[in-house]
């Protein structure tokens, strides 16, 4: 495996691990893809949101989910946020929060 993946806080990674068997099944198969191939698995996988911040993007029976992300030195991952997605538009606060996230996880990493 070429890429380390680590969760914001303990909290994010439960939640992740709870999400619907649909969704978390795609979730880790993108995780596991990302791990072996790295952080641009394109279309409709994952996108580039602005200034280092990806999404990784899930869809299953069960709905849809975004899993917002960045990378640090050393060829890591940081999952920094999650939400089901509800509306066409991504919620201004899950983005805000995500920003924040990577901003404090990149400053740790200095």
């Amino acid at each position: 495996m070429v890429w380390d993946i680590a969760f914001y806080d303990e909290k994010l990674q439960r939640e992740l691990l709870q999400l619907p068997p649909g969704m978390l099944a795609k979730l880790l198969h993108y995780l596991e893809r990302i791990e072996i191939h790295g952080t641009n698995l394109g279309m409709p996988h994952t996108r580039a949101m602005d200034d280092g911040l990806f999404e990784l993007r899930v869809k299953a029976e069960e709905g849809i989910s975004r899993v917002f992300y960045c990378t640090v030195k050393g060829k890591k991952v940081v999952l920094l946020h999650y939400f089901i997605k509800k509306t066409n538009k991504t919620p201004v606060g899950d983005l805000k929060l995500a920003k924040i996230r990577m901003i404090e996880v990149k400053n740790a990493d200095s």
